[in-house]
């Protein structure tokens, strides 16, 4: 198994601890919220309690994709400003060594 197969692998099992962790707070909250429905029948209560947990993955997943949305746009950006003062810096440092060597020829010539 390569590094990338198992970072795919660590990903995968990671999206999956993270979707069980959500179902079991939309489980909580949909029992919760059953509970202080009282005038409800069981049957009743359980189609509450399944739609309610229904949109609490639903929404889960919504907000995990905009944040994923929005973490590739930062990562997007902040690799192009990295690119940029990288270019800057390596002009910088041609730039000083053209001086330098410059001052050097310079130098050589005044003495000679």
């Amino acid at each position: 198994m390569t590094a990338h197969d198992e970072r795919a692998l660590v990903r995968q099992i990671e999206g999956h601890l993270l979707l069980a962790a959500a179902r079991e707070e939309g489980r909580t909250a949909a029992v919760r919220l059953g509970s202080r429905l009282g005038r409800l029948t069981d049957t009743q209560r359980d189609d509450v309690e399944r739609q309610f947990e229904a949109e609490y993955l639903a929404l889960a997943r919504l907000s995990w994709h905009r944040t994923a949305e929005r973490a590739e746009e930062l990562r997007r950006a902040y690799e192009a400003r990295y690119r940029a003062l990288r270019a800057r810096l390596l002009a910088c440092c041609v730039l000083g060594c053209a001086v330098l060597a410059a001052t050097v020829l310079l130098t050589l010539a005044a003495t000679a």
